[in-house]
């Protein structure tokens, strides 16, 4: 049996309930941790023993937050860099959840990399994994995917998205279509399903243009330069075949048949992560 020795003795749950549009003090406390192992610890001021914002390595970082997050005048920045440290630690303390996600997604926007003599290299991608295995330990209903804290939790499904969108970079606007289908979908004041499951296939219909070479095709033409040129199975083939129809179909996704959709933050997620594994089939297909 797992867990420490309080979770096999029925004192604390060996398992906590999924974490949707909450987060408890671990959650909030781990994902603090991973701010102030990579981004406060390795603040270095202009002069040894300093402890002010201006001339340090974090002097634009400092003046993002508290200008471009936080909303507050510039000319108002304290002139300490623990004073602001401080003020963010009450935000993840106490502030709403979706504020404490908001700055995790600006964090990985707008912090600086370090390396350099002076400091331990760190990376936005390295405080990205430490906020997923964050996310993971303490059963979030989110993960961090291309910079956004997005509701989907496995891990293959994130590697899909993931690879689609730096395989895509040599096509145009396969990855610009897939990018705004993830913003539409992780929107989470006004999620447009519609628009992403939209954005999705077009990311689809994009690489088809592009397989096919030519401009007006759709999926079919590319489902057939597949079959034909790199072993795509026939039963595949008719899958893809039959979902693009369902989005050609469905409440009008495509062609605005009607004005009201009673789709789903499952539906877009779906369509996002199919799309993307088809993109990352097709490409990996041209290659061989």
């Amino acid at each position: 049996m797992e867990g420490d020795f309080s979770q096999r003795m029925g004192l604390r749950p060996a398992s906590k309930l999924i974490q949707v549009k909450e987060m408890d003090s671990d959650l909030r406390t781990g994902l603090w941790n991973a701010a102030y192992t990579h981004y406060w610890n390795r603040f270095i001021p202009y002069y040894q023993g300093g402890t002010g914002i201006k001339g340090s390595n974090m002097e634009q970082f400092a003046a993002d937050i508290h200008g471009r997050f936080l909303r507050l005048r510039l000319d108002q920045l304290p002139h300490a860099f623990q004073t602001l440290v401080e003020s963010l630690s009450l935000l993840y303390q106490a502030g709403d959840w979706d504020r404490i996600y908001s700055f995790v997604e600006f964090a990985i926007k707008h912090a600086p990399s370090f390396n350099s003599e002076y400091d331990e290299f760190t990376s936005t991608e390295q405080f990205v994994s430490e906020c997923n295995e964050v996310l993971q330990t303490e059963n979030s209903a989110y993960r961090i995917v291309n910079g956004l804290v997005t509701r989907i939790t496995d891990p293959e499904e994130i590697a899909e998205i993931d690879k689609a969108l730096s395989s895509s970079g040599g096509y145009i606007g396969v990855k610009t279509h897939l990018q705004t289908a993830l913003v539409m979908l992780t929107e989470r004041d006004n999620p447009d399903y519609r628009n992403s499951i939209k954005e999705s296939i077009s990311a689809v219909e994009s690489l088809a243009k592009q397989i096919t070479g030519n401009p007006h095709a759709t999926l079919a033409p590319a489902l057939s330069e597949l079959e034909k040129h790199h072993s795509l199975h026939p039963a595949l083939k008719s899958a893809f075949s039959s979902l693009y129809g369902w989005t050609s179909n469905a409440d009008g996704i495509r062609h605005a048949l009607m004005d009201v959709s009673n789709l789903t933050h499952a539906d877009a997620r779906f369509m996002l992560i199919t799309c993307s594994a088809f993109i990352n089939f097709a490409i990996d297909s041209t290659k061989e």
